[in-house]
């Protein structure tokens, strides 16, 4: 793995163990270092940490439209997460499908307020390998999310 591009984005949370609990049941995120007031969480599959950064109060958490992003297996995941965060009462926005290159997605709060979005069909691997490839006559996408 290599330490260039986006690494890491900083949240602020109250309890560093809820939102570890949080990150690694909806996220699978595990704690990859850690010191005092601070955890770097990552899922392992690139150099790409959230660092939660423990804070008296969250005052402007990610709302809906800022949100962290997960890719999940299937569908299914999809689904079976949200009927977890029905249970705990953290479910912000039921499944929705918007197709390629979107996908089916749902939004779940955090315990700091801050918006997690767990999708499955998302297709930003093969939008961003088809943008590199385009010529430099045309170098913005012209889809919107």
């Amino acid at each position: 793995m290599s330490d260039l591009g986006l690494t890491h984005v900083a949240l602020p949370a109250v309890s560093l163990d809820a939102s570890i609990a949080f990150y690694a049941r909806y996220a699978s995120m595990k704690v990859v270092h850690q010191r005092h007031d601070v955890v770097w969480l990552s899922d392992l599959t690139r150099a790409f940490a959230i660092v939660l950064i423990k804070a008296s109060s969250v005052p402007h958490p990610l709302q809906p439209c800022a949100h962290l992003g997960v890719g999940v297996a299937s569908r299914d995941e999809v689904d079976r997460l949200c009927a977890l965060a029905g249970e705990e009462g953290c479910l912000l926005r039921e499944p929705q499908d918007y197709g390629p290159p979107v996908g089916y997605w749902a939004l779940i709060r955090d315990p700091d307020g801050h918006t997690l979005e767990v999708a499955h069909g998302q297709e930003v691997a093969f939008t961003i390998d088809c943008s590199a490839h385009q010529s430099d006559e045309s170098p913005h996408a012209t889809d919107t999310y």
